[in-house]
């Protein structure tokens, strides 16, 4: 499956390229326009495709107890904060760039600090979920995390991004990006949404034990803060 996503992103990438090239020569209207469709089509397969705080998401969404509409904020954070990042390192140009980036479409500088933000949502949510104030905070917590989660840029959005503005023809980038806003925010917000409800389903399993449904509870947030802190350790770990 990994195999055939790859392929068709790899396809897409191509069609990407042509599509800036042929809009930055002609300047034809209906070749930036056409961007919007293709970039969602791009968006939600690459969303697909290991990363994209897919694994935190889920993670923390599964023992919350959000609103499916507060849910899907959290993912609409994290989405709109991974595509934002990559077009704001973009036009911030080449200054920044040549300092902060290692590798082409990484921004280690910025990958740290969602490290290090996760690694203390994480703990915060240790903490509260030890003491036994597990939900207070969930709604404001959840848009954190999703911040947090996706201050690593797009690589993509920001290939397009450097490759627009390259050719003179920046709105190309931005249309773009946000293309991909709607495609990416489709598929997280299907896997926040199926893990909020796998969360649901296991207290409906247990909520005639309201003992041991306190004590899933309990371990759910314990869960979803040691995931945090545990993923965003092995990120640095990787970097």
């Amino acid at each position: 499956m990994l195999d055939l996503l790859t392929a068709v992103q790899r396809g897409l990438h191509t069609l990407l390229t042509d599509r800036i090239g042929g809009f930055a020569q002609t300047r034809n209207l209906a070749v930036l326009v056409s961007m919007l469709p293709f970039g969602i089509a791009f968006g939600t397969v690459h969303a697909l495709t290991p990363g994209h705080g897919k694994t935190v998401l889920s993670g923390y969404l599964v023992g919350s107890r959000l609103t499916p509409l507060r849910s899907l904020a959290v993912s609409g954070a994290l989405t709109v904060t991974h595509i934002g990042s990559a077009v704001l390192l973009a036009v911030a140009g080449a200054p920044i760039l040549s300092r902060t980036f290692g590798m082409f479409g990484r921004a280690p500088t910025l990958e740290r600090a969602s490290h290090l933000l996760l690694i203390g949502l994480g703990l915060w949510i240790l903490v509260r979920a030890m003491r036994g104030r597990s939900h207070a905070h969930d709604q404001r917590d959840g848009v954190l995390v999703g911040v947090s989660a996706g201050l690593v840029p797009c690589p993509l959005t920001l290939f397009a991004m450097l490759m627009a503005i390259a050719k003179g023809v920046p709105e190309a980038g931005l249309i773009f990006a946000l293309a991909m806003t709607g495609g990416i925010g489709l598929t997280l917000g299907v896997v926040a949404l199926a893990a909020l409800a796998a969360g649901r389903w296991l207290q409906e399993r247990l909520k005639e034990n309201q003992t041991r449904l306190r004590s899933i509870g309990r371990a759910l947030d314990i869960g979803s803060g040691a995931a945090l802190v545990g993923l965003a350790l092995y990120g640095m770990v990787q970097a």
